[in-house]
């Protein structure tokens, strides 16, 4: 006899198969991070954004058309410093979890320091120690009886005294 619900469906009927999507490789071509256009005052504040993004590791990742969207978001940012447009931000902070700008992104974009494995492996390893060398020389009370249940090893024999 079978379980209870209906029969499952025809596999080719499922709208979901778990199946790998088909993907499209392209040539990856590392853009060298550009300038902020010098014809316009940027904000002090997006100057060093701006930097920060230059120098940082996502940088590696970027192609030419990731700083042409980052140039656009470059100037929400500004918008956002300089005009007090704080609307912007939300806009801003979508565009550079794109990049993995915080941990969070990172996880979620599968971003890993290259330096990760490197450090676990500087981590020593523990050893493991034998129960009887940790705990040996503790002794187990009955507090209900008042006296000594267990001395371990090394005490009367390591029985109990009940």
């Amino acid at each position: 006899m079978g379980g209870m619900g209906p029969a499952p469906k025809d596999p080719s009927q499922r709208a979901r198969r778990n199946a790998t999507p088909a993907s499209t490789r392209l040539p990856f071509t590392r853009a060298t991070p550009p300038d902020l256009p010098s014809d316009f005052e940027w904000h002090p504040m997006t100057q060093n954004w701006w930097k920060v993004w230059q120098t940082s590791a996502m940088s590696e990742l970027m192609s030419e058309v990731d700083w042409m969207y980052m140039l656009d978001t470059a100037l929400m940012h500004h918008q956002m410093w300089a005009n007090g447009h704080w609307t912007l931000a939300a806009e801003v902070r979508l565009r550079v979890a794109a990049f993995g700008a915080t941990p969070a992104d990172r996880l979620r974009l599968r971003i890993q320091w290259a330096d990760a494995d490197k450090r676990d492996e500087d981590i020593p390893q523990m050893v493991p120690v034998p129960a009887r060398e940790r705990f040996g020389g503790l002794t187990v009370v009955d507090f209900g009886q008042g006296g000594v249940v267990d001395r371990g090893p090394g005490g009367d024999g390591g029985g109990n005294d009940s």
